[in-house]
């Protein structure tokens, strides 16, 4: 077996936070959160809203903001870095495609922002690229001269998803990539990150959609109230859960629509 391209290990994460009268307390947001991922693979990080899913991904790229406190271990081809190493990773091997639209520059067209991904990457004609990338995604080319604000949630989202591919990364790490995507192109984006694992990158998956992910996955990671509960073959998510090892990764399967929405009560 290959050695991990990433390796988080017991990552904790507080917050402090200033009361009255100068008071400090820290408030734990990660309380152990353990993921391995290696070239090649999909690795589907899943868990309830608020169990700490993007702010692992965002760990990771050291992009926690001033008042965070992190212990643990976070490794990159094996050299474990601080948070100031892995930020410096981004953007050469390592992407983060972030859940929201606001990482799109306000001010700037998206031809501009992708055609300047496109080159950054070293894509040698970047205006093709970028229309190349936005037609694959169902974009034509009208969308290259708007801005940001004249797109719906799913076409800005269908963007991120462009630029994150146009960057060839090592290790990709996609934070609800497929929110407010119609299920054709659900399916057809997660399909791309199995491609990218295929041709020899880790992609971390950060997903609620638990059953379109398991098409591609080939591990699940199961969080819960920031900290790793459960590593799950995707085999196992069949008929009641029984073949789940653990009961609230059976919870959740039980949960899903078609699964009886079932919420068996889990300690």
């Amino acid at each position: 077996m290959t050695a991990p391209l990433l390796e988080v290990r017991g990552l904790e994460v507080d917050f402090l936070q200033y009361e009255r009268g100068l008071r400090r307390r820290a408030v734990p947001a990660l309380t152990g959160m353990d993921l391995t991922a290696r070239a090649g693979e999909v690795v589907a990080l899943v868990g309830a809203s608020g169990a700490g899913k993007s702010l692992l991904a965002h760990a990771v790229l050291g992009l926690l903001p001033p008042n965070a406190v992190e212990r643990g271990t976070v490794a990159v081809d094996g050299e474990p870095l601080s948070p100031e190493q892995r930020r410096r990773l981004a953007g050469h091997g390592t992407t983060l495609l972030p859940q929201s639209a606001s990482f799109l520059d306000p001010l700037s067209r998206i031809g501009r922002q992708v055609r300047r991904t496109a080159r950054l990457a070293g894509h040698a004609d970047p205006r093709r690229a970028a229309e190349q990338a936005l037609a694959e995604r169902g974009l034509g080319r009208e969308v290259l001269r708007r801005y940001p604000h004249e797109l719906s949630g799913g076409m800005a989202r269908r963007v991120l998803v462009a630029m994150a591919v146009l960057t060839r990364p090592r290790l990709l790490l996609a934070d609800e990539p497929t929110t407010g995507l119609p299920t054709d192109l659900v399916r057809t984006t997660l399909r791309e990150f199995r491609v990218l694992a295929d041709a020899g990158a880790a992609v971390v998956l950060v997903t609620h959609e638990l059953r379109a992910a398991l098409d591609v996955a080939d591990r699940v990671v199961i969080v819960r109230d920031g900290r790793t509960v459960d590593v799950a073959d995707p085999a196992g998510f069949t008929g009641d859960g029984a073949a789940l090892a653990h009961p609230y990764t059976r919870a959740l399967w039980q949960a899903l629509p078609g699964n009886g929405f079932r919420v068996p009560e889990v300690r």
